[in-house]
């Protein structure tokens, strides 16, 4: 069974968070959640520009928000299922 789990940058007065929203009923087959989180963060930076998101984020977004950068859907075993992931825009 496969679990999406939500994704964002939260900004505070001294650096970026990244966050993953995990869903409130959760496959039993994720043991780790450091483990989930780290797969989650990998998946999210072999498709995103890491560096561009965040230099985006940090130049654009106040203290205190989040920015989502979409979902992930993995199995857990590891298998990506889906991601819709979109960088920040840069357009105002």
């Amino acid at each position: 069974m496969s679990d999406t789990f939500g994704v964002g940058i939260h900004v505070t007065e001294t650096d970026l968070q990244f966050v993953v929203h995990v869903p409130s009923e959760i496959d039993s087959g994720w043991t780790d959640p450091d483990k989930f989180q780290r797969l989650v963060e990998r998946v999210v930076w072999e498709r995103l520009d890491q560096q561009t998101v965040l230099r985006e984020i940090s130049s654009t977004t106040p203290t205190g928000e989040t920015v989502t950068l979409g979902t992930v859907t993995l199995d857990p075993d590891g298998t990506v299922v889906d991601e819709s992931l979109r960088a920040p825009s840069t357009e105002s």
